[in-house]
């Protein structure tokens, strides 16, 4: 069964077509990986899929309904978790005051900054920090937090409204080499363990190549290639347009980061 179904998706900002007719789809609980050279066209495609973008032309299909036209918050409420290449949380709020407004809003319920937050869904909000293992800091503010670790609380909070499909846009941007694996398998480990599907973007291609179960690359808007780590590391097109040269994607992927 397919999650998040994309068909001749199309957009272009005056004479560049940033996305040019792409389709693909997600499978319930697959861990698919989207990568490309800067420009390709993948941060677009990302914010079309979550309501940010209106596409041009095509269709976006979450199960059997059409997502096209609907805003991020409705998106999210249907499902839809995201987290962005820069994390984004309320640094002056604590970890888990983070999590809890995001369960407010997962609930449709009106909420006033500056009122009191640790009355709502406060079991709920440290059960999720605890997957992501960041229950030790929930009392402390956001600010404090070292980058990796804000990086678990938005995991956390891209998990508060059970999304059947996490998009995450480069999740271990400005990480270390051991923290970027260390979160992916993280990711992975709650993907199994919870059925969600998964579709990420990722410049790493240590991280691609050992943790995704499928890789689709994107070149000047259009797909180029769709297989497995082997299938996308002997492509020659992808070879040639994701290095700018001939040389082997496994070298790439073996080079220290």
């Amino acid at each position: 069964m397919n999650i998040l179904s994309v068909r001749n998706l199309a957009k272009a900002f005056g004479g560049v077509r940033a996305v040019n007719n792409v389709s693909f789809d997600v499978a319930s609980g697959e861990f698919l990986a989207l990568i490309g050279p800067n420009g390709a066209g993948k941060s677009t495609c990302f914010n079309i899929i979550n309501g940010q973008l209106p596409p041009d032309q095509g269709d976006v299909r979450l199960l059997d309904r059409s997502i096209v036209g609907l805003p991020p918050r409705e998106i999210w409420r249907l499902g839809v978790g995201r987290t962005f290449q820069v994390a984004a949380t309320f640094g002056s709020m604590t970890v888990a005051e983070n999590i809890q407004l995001a369960l407010v809003s997962q609930h449709g319920k009106a909420f006033r900054f500056g009122a009191a937050l640790r009355h709502y869904h406060a079991q709920r909000a440290l059960d999720l920090l605890r997957q992501v293992g960041m229950a030790q800091a929930a009392h402390r503010a956001c600010k404090e937090l070292a980058y990796g670790d804000v990086k678990r609380v938005e995991l956390a909070i891209a998990l508060a409204n059970n999304p059947r499909l996490l998009l995450m846009d480069e999740p271990t941007a400005g990480m270390a080499p051991r923290e970027r694996n260390d979160l992916i398998a993280l990711v992975k480990r709650l993907v199994l363990e919870n059925n969600i599907s998964v579709l990420f973007t990722e410049h790493s291609m240590d991280v691609v190549f050992a943790h995704a179960d499928r890789i689709i690359v994107m070149a000047r808007g259009r797909l180029i290639a769709d297989g497995d780590s082997a299938a996308i590391r002997d492509n020659p097109e992808v070879q040639q347009v994701y290095l700018g040269t001939g040389r082997s994607l496994r070298s790439r992927a073996a080079a220290p980061s």
